[in-house]
């Protein structure tokens, strides 16, 4: 089992605009990483507290093959000063370990995870990010 994050903005808190920018958000998700909805266990998507036109998992639920999987909406914490009308998602599929993951942040969610939101040719050539925590050693898969 493997876990994908992402997340995009918004610029207005309408049904019109979240549909926009969450199908372009699960677009790159499948389209960079070749997944398909019965590869997904679960999709858990966050919302920022200024959003509320509608739930995330709703506009998912229209994609194909996306009704059958298990879906949560929640409000993501909020935190003073922190970036607003954001969307974001944590999705558990079945992957193989050697499959390279792609997270996506897109709009201004990009500036969340920089080292996450460049073009993966670009990935390559960068230096790794440090970690804020040195000699630490986790493995989230």
């Amino acid at each position: 089992m493997r876990a994908i994050r992402g997340a995009t903005t918004v610029s207005e808190n309408t049904k019109e605009a979240m549909q926009e920018v969450v199908t372009e958000l699960l677009n790159e998700l499948e389209r960079r990483n070749q997944l398909q909805p019965e590869e997904m266990i679960s999709v858990t998507f966050s919302v920022t507290r200024d959003l509320d036109a509608i739930f995330p998992a709703a506009i998912a639920r229209a994609r194909p093959g996306w009704d059958n999987v298990a879906m949560l909406d929640v409000q993501q914490m909020h935190v003073e000063g922190s970036l607003q009308r954001c969307i974001r998602f944590l999705i558990h599929a079945y992957l193989p370990a050697s499959t390279p993951i792609q997270h996506i942040y897109l709009r201004n969610a990009a500036n969340l995870r920089p080292d996450w939101s460049l073009p993966q040719s670009l990935q390559a050539s960068q230096p790794a990010v440090k970690s804020k925590v040195e000699n630490t050693h986790l493995n989230y898969m």
